[in-house]
């Protein structure tokens, strides 16, 4: 019998010569077929040698060692290699019919594909521009929105302190008068107004005596106020003070007589007075207003006093928009001349919250079309800038006799184009359509620019 000793130095030899072997076998065959040379290793052991016996001498289920097979096409090469060749098939019959060779017939397809990319390019460019145009203005908006939401919610994770736990529930909290320093400092100013109705005549008086506090909405600091008189819903009785320069604090001293209303039915209305600040060169903005509905005072006796302006009415949903532009007629030359200034405001009409305006100027003679014109189109804007101006010729005579009807359109390559609003200037024209005709005569040969409303086309009514 081996001793101990003796028997575990053997058995360590072998694993470490089967161990050498097995080394040996793989740095000599690299490559598949690891179970092929596993058992190839263990036959060369198996017979004491260190090569492969010839394939006769193993036994039927000992398999000899086999060379590594070189590896096949994968997948994506055989599509490659299938679509070369029907490519090639597509050009050569496409030579053969059109007599034109190979190499021209790939460079056609290659600019076609040129073609196509650069159409889709545009196409999301497009898109994209409708999209970052539609979304402008909005991320102030939520972060704002989302800044009130976490100050909420951090505010509702704060502890309390142990003081202002510990105090009654009597005691005075600030927040009340934190909130009455918020609304004074929202305060806008506020006017001061006279009504008095004469029950024999049936006429209102509204004086406008002053304003103070008013906000300023010039650079400089100051505005330049005005005041609007009239009743809601009806705007064609309509009085208006005198501008005052550069002031907060205009004194009007001026009355306005409403003829005419009887006591029924001036108890039905709600009588506006508006501020504005006037301005040369752009829409005039409005300060404030405030709203008196005549079934809640008492008209047997005079009403003086003085009251805070309210801000002013957001109508931007109804609202469809303001248009700019100008007048100047010769009378020497007889020519009338438009110039389409820009738009503001208008109204969405696309689905991308945008639209594709111009504008449409029609002359009317004795109430009949007489001349029409347009603008260009401005592309995905709501505020268009077009600076485009027209000529009519129209005599002196003539004048007196004729309208213009502005209509403000939507453009659309496929359909006809939805009118967005319309406005008319002539002689028989009401408010401020009237008002710019007659400037444009009293000034000859100077042009005289106002903004003007847009007025639903449905409802809209020319003079």
């Amino acid at each position: 019998m081996p001793e101990v000793g003796e028997v575990w130095v053997l058995s360590f030899t072998e694993v470490l010569a089967l161990y050498q072997a097995l080394i040996r076998c793989y740095d000599d065959d690299g490559g598949p077929g690891k179970a092929a040379r596993r058992r190839c290793t263990i036959h060369r052991l198996r017979k004491g040698s260190s090569k492969c016996e010839p394939q006769s001498n193993l036994s039927l289920t000992e398999p000899p060692c086999l060379p590594p097979e070189p590896p096949g096409p994968t997948l994506t090469e055989k599509v490659l290699e299938k679509a070369k060749d029907l490519g090639m098939r597509g050009a050569e019959m496409a030579s053969e019919k059109t007599k034109v060779p190979i190499w021209g017939i790939i460079l056609i397809f290659i600019g076609i594909l040129i073609l196509m990319l650069v159409c889709c390019c545009l196409c999301i460019r497009r898109q994209w521009r409708k999209f970052k145009s539609s979304e402008k203005g909005k991320g102030m908006v939520k972060g704002l929105a989302g800044n009130r939401f976490v100050g909420k919610f951090v505010s509702d994770k704060i502890q309390p302190d142990a003081d202002t736990a510990a105090l009654p529930m009597n005691m005075e909290e600030p927040e009340p008068e934190e909130e009455e320093e918020v609304k004074e400092v929202q305060k806008i100013g506020r006017i001061n107004y006279k009504l008095e109705y004469d029950f024999n005549s049936t006429n209102l008086s509204v004086s406008i005596i002053a304003c103070e506090d008013l906000v300023a909405m010039d650079s400089g600091g100051t505005s330049d106020p005005y005041t609007k008189v009239f009743f809601a819903g009806d705007k064609k009785k309509k009085f208006e003070t005198k501008v005052h320069r550069k002031t907060l604090n205009p004194v009007f001293g001026e009355t306005f007589v409403f003829k005419s209303i009887p006591f029924a039915e001036i108890m039905a209305k709600t009588l506006m007075i508006q501020v504005f600040d006037f301005d040369r060169f752009s829409k005039h903005d409005q300060i404030g207003e405030i709203r008196i509905p005549m079934c809640q005072i008492d008209l047997a006796v005079p009403i003086e006093g003085w009251k805070d302006l309210d801000p002013p009415v957001d109508e931007d949903s109804e609202a469809l928009g303001d248009i700019c532009f100008s007048l100047r007629y010769v009378p020497t030359s007889g020519k009338l001349t438009i110039c389409i200034l820009e738009c503001k405001n208008l109204k969405k009409m696309d689905f991308g919250g945008l639209s594709d305006p111009f504008v449409k100027i029609n002359l009317f003679m004795n109430g009949k079309k007489f001349k029409k014109k347009k603008t260009s189109v401005k592309k995905c804007t709501l505020n268009p800038y077009f600076n485009e101006s027209f000529t009519f010729e129209i005599t002196p005579e003539q004048l007196p006799k004729c309208h213009i009807v502005l209509t403000a359109l939507d453009y659309d390559r496929i359909g006809t184009c939805d009118p967005i609003g319309k406005i008319a200037v002539g002689p028989n024209q009401e408010g401020k359509s009237l008002q710019h005709w007659q400037e444009m005569i009293g000034t000859p040969r100077r042009p005289i620019a106002q903004w003007h409303t847009l007025k639903d086309p449905e409802e809209f009514q020319a003079n």
